[in-house]
């Protein structure tokens, strides 16, 4: 956690121009009232440092000034380059935001700075935020910065790894995997394990605590296919809410073309109440395919779980 300071608020009328300064800025449920970027879309409330202006400015030669760039809130004391979607921020007494996209696309021509010097620094270290909770924000409130943090569950189920035999392999394999996915993504990850028998109850017990706890997501490994012990997608279907089978039928007619055993896999994505769940085979190349393919569509995934929709 972070704690910074508002340093100035702006606004506008018309998008792609810089905005004004202004004594305070209203915040409600479709952004900043009167400015010209307030819909309802994921970008309502823009956000950049004062460290990232005077820094743009040293290397540019001249001098800008808050709301140059056409954020809604200048910050500082903050460093919002390394904010990831999902953080949170909570400006005095009652707003609260949430990252729902760093930078983006320069307005190039349309942009009255890139005019000027040939290029912007919101599309690199600019934030964009959704409004979370309403009010009225002025200079000098404090913000305080929430990184959010990415929760995981990674679950192996064998009967012989659980009792010793031989050492887990695709638990840790899918742990290395998700700390890369989380690294590139600025998510801070927390990640437990377990290595279960293939047993029905015990997996079910273990998916509702997850469930329970908020995990975020959820990734079982083996017991996937048709023999009498592969239990994962039975069980994972029974507490579903919702099912989301197109992933692992697009990563079976993926690699059936080349491996007709892949068909006999049954894995499934669902939903159990907000987490997302993914049943993998318990092989290290298998793993590999499957995430290759879930990580294309997990940041996502994650975003739609909670009522975002975000096109770049």
């Amino acid at each position: 956690m972070q704690q910074g300071s508002v340093v100035s608020v702006n606004i506008s009328t018309q998008r792609g121009t810089c905005k004004e300064p202004v004594p305070e800025i209203a915040i409600n449920e479709r952004g900043v009232a009167g400015d010209a970027h307030a819909d309802d879309w994921h970008r309502q409330v823009s956000l950049l440092a004062l460290e990232s202006i005077e820094r743009f400015g040293d290397a540019a030669g001249r001098t800008f000034h808050p709301g140059d760039f056409a954020e809604n809130i200048t910050t500082q004391g903050i460093d919002l380059v390394e904010a990831a979607p999902l953080d949170r921020f909570r400006i005095g007494p009652s707003v609260e935001i949430e990252v729902t996209q760093r930078g983006k696309k320069c307005h190039g021509d349309g942009c009255a700075i890139y005019q000027e010097v040939g290029q912007c620094v919101m599309p690199k270290e600019g934030i964009f935020c959704r409004v979370l909770r309403a009010g009225t924000v002025t200079p000098r409130m404090p913000v305080v910065y929430e990184p959010r943090t990415l929760r995981c569950r990674v679950i192996t189920l064998s009967d012989r790894a659980s009792r010793g035999i031989y050492a887990d392999r695709s638990g840790p394999h899918v742990r290395e995997r998700l700390e890369k996915f989380a690294g590139a993504n600025r998510w801070r990850l927390e990640l437990g394990t377990a290595v279960l028998p293939d047993d029905a109850v015990r997996l079910r017990d273990a998916l509702t605590a997850a469930r329970d706890a908020g995990e975020d997501l959820i990734i079982t490994t083996g017991g996937t296919g048709i023999g009498p012990r592969d239990i994962a997608p039975d069980v994972v279907t029974a507490l579903a809410d919702r099912t989301i089978p197109g992933i692992m039928e697009r990563i079976r007619a993926k690699y059936a073309a080349s491996n007709p055993r892949a068909l006999l896999s049954r894995s499934v994505a669902a939903m159990i109440g907000q987490s997302l769940v993914f049943t993998l085979p318990g092989s290290l190349n298998a793993v590999d395919e499957y995430l290759d393919e879930i990580e294309k569509t997990l940041e996502h995934a994650l975003f739609m779980v909670r009522g975002l929709d975000v096109h770049h």
